[in-house]
């Protein structure tokens, strides 16, 4: 049985870098071959970056593209990288139209190449907007083994690739994604991926990207799978890795199986019969721990907001910090993600601002060592009301507009990125003012739900105290009732349901499309269920206008979630 060694490089490109991203493929390449790698896989549409959207339809970049394929190519011939096989996922077009595509290098030149056939089109993906699916599954022969190349989708639907690979009988599927992060989607993924290599009767490698794009964040979790289902390996989440283990796999047969398909047909590219053996083994293969769904999401929003800041060229943040549970989460996010010297933390307190808050804003400012400013807001507040007469919600509203005012100006003289604090609860039902707390160029908690972003703010103090660090939060910043401040003894309450309540209603009805009479019969309140659905409709209009932040469920607001803001249509009696 042949032993082929493999890599999965598990890294994080940019949209749009091509050379940045070529680069990287060349310096993880040279890793796998020192590992004695006789194959590298690396993720899909690394080259371009994923997701590249209506950058598919600009012909210079397509042409640049393939260019850096040839160039990649070149590169790693010329530096004695030749001889390994190199997978990599890029963007090319034909006379059909834009392909998704993945590349196989050896020695110099393109040997072989495949076509994406799943597209999705669902949820954050647009592919049947962008690219044509191929009809071929292109086989690679590496020292004796036959392996299949899949991309990301491929591996999500029944049929197609996987089974003509079980057809051609291959040893091996290397499936490389763009796969992004949903809180709990690496079970998900296992149970795919072992469902797949049955159909295949192949060993499947999986390899994902890690880092963020926008919304999206990648989580990695790049695998290996036995044909009966069985973990060989398996990656961290939210790190780049190389993973390189040896596969003892199955001899290919000394002519290629005749596969009959109607969807799909095959080509076979002899690329070696036998390889070298490495002089020493691999490593034992690592399957990485999981962790608990409060670190998860939490190295989700770090790797979010980090990759946002440092692939867009900004120099640090500033956060608005109340002193309340969602700019002090914001703000310990900000710290992770960038370190304190890198976060401006503005207190702009009014004159129903309580002491309590004051006091765990400067608290938190000293237990992380963040830069830490007190701008009043109160005498600018004065300065309009003396030339208005504003009274009741529009005052609270100017409060808040004020805030933003000072924040944008301080983005605008210093340079650091605005953070908006609100959370997915609030979004949902436009508790928020539009061009006040709302302002920000990027929002960490955009879909986090309030009762989630407690457990997040009490998980991450508890991890500090695990690695003996001071925890970054107040206590009373978690545990006392969430109040905007805005007029004497305001509470959350005052306006919204019970957030435990709001939160199970607004699961039902944002990320699961529950209508009105499904949530009365899943338990809620009617008058609760009238009041909250009404509030969602009415406020389309503030989230078509909301910052982006890190997509970390099934559906976000934004790309996943899609709906008119002129509609008349209610799920609530008139």
């Amino acid at each position: 049985m042949p032993r082929l060694r493999l890599a999965l490089a598990q890294i994080d490109p940019t949209v749009g870098d091509l050379p940045g991203n070529s680069s990287l493929v060349h310096g993880w390449t040279s890793k796998a071959a020192g590992a004695g790698a006789h194959v590298v896989a690396f993720p899909e549409m690394m080259l371009t970056g994923y997701p590249v959207e209506d950058l598919v339809f600009r012909r210079s970049f397509v042409a640049a593209s393939k260019r850096a394929v040839d160039d990649l190519a070149a590169q790693l011939a010329g530096d004695g990288l030749g001889e390994t096989v190199v997978i990599v996922g890029y963007l090319d077009a034909d006379e059909a139209g834009p392909r998704n595509a993945l590349a196989v290098l050896h020695r110099g030149t393109q040997v072989a190449t495949y076509f994406k056939h799943h597209l999705p089109n669902y949820g954050v993906f647009d592919e049947d907007r962008y690219f044509e699916p191929g009809d071929t599954l292109t086989v690679i022969r590496v020292g004796g083994v036959d392996i299949a190349l899949t991309i990301c989708e491929d591996l999500w639907q029944e049929g197609g690739p996987f089974a003509v690979a079980a057809a051609a009988k291959v040893g091996l599927v290397i499936n490389i994604n763009g796969s992004p992060y949903e809180l709990n989607k690496d079970d998900t993924r296992l149970a795919l991926v072992a469902r797949r290599a049955a159909e295949a009767r192949a060993t499947i490698a999986y390899v994902n990207t890690v880092g963020a794009q926008d919304e999206l964040v990648f989580d990695g979790d790049s695998m290996v799978v036995r044909p009966d289902g069985s973990l060989i390996a398996r990656a961290q989440q939210f790190a780049e890795q190389l993973m390189v283990l040896d596969l003892d796999l199955p001899a290919a047969e000394p002519v290629p199986p005749v596969v009959e398909d109607a969807e799909m047909r095959v080509v076979n590219v002899l690329i070696s019969d036998s390889v070298v053996a490495a002089d020493q083994p691999a490593p034992a293969p690592e399957i990485a721990a999981r962790v608990t769904d409060e670190a998860e999401v939490w190295q989700a929003l770090v790797v979010g907001l980090r990759d946002y800041v440092r692939k867009n060229g900004f120099r640090g943040v500033a956060v608005a910090l109340s002193g309340g549970i969602d700019s002090a989460v914001v703000t310990a996010i900000a710290c992770d993600a960038l370190g304190p010297a890198n976060v401006t933390a503005v207190s702009l307190p009014s004159g129903h601002s309580s002491q309590h808050s004051k006091d765990d804003a400067e608290d938190m400012a000293r237990r992380t060592g963040l830069d830490y400013r007190v701008e009043p807001i109160q005498p600018m507040v004065d300065g309009f009301l003396a030339n208005m007469a504003l009274s009741g919600l529009a005052v609270e509203n100017l409060q808040a507009r004020v805030r933003g005012v000072i924040m944008m100006a301080i983005s605008n003289q210093e340079g650091p990125l605005v953070l908006t604090t609100g959370n997915k609860s609030e979004l949902a039902v436009g508790y928020s003012t539009l061009y006040g707390d709302s302002v920000g160029a990027f929002n960490p908690l955009k879909d986090v739900p309030k009762t989630l972003v407690w457990k997040l703010a009490r998980w991450r103090n508890e991890e500090a105290e695990r690695r003996g660090d001071v925890p970054p939060i107040p206590e009373r910043s978690i545990s006392k009732p969430p109040s905007a401040e805005l007029r004497p003894g305001q509470l959350d309450s005052d306006s919204l349901p019970d957030y435990e309540v709001l939160d199970a209603i607004l699961a039902g009805y944002v990320d699961g499309d529950l209508g009105r009479d499904d949530l009365i019969a899943a338990g809620h309140d009617p008058a609760v269920v009238d009041r909250t659905l009404r509030m969602v409709d009415l406020a389309e209009y503030k989230r078509r206008q909301s910052a982006p932040g890190t997509k970390i469920s099934i559906k976000a607001f934004g790309r996943d979630r899609r709906l008119p803001i002129t509609n008349r249509f209610r799920e609530t009696p008139s």
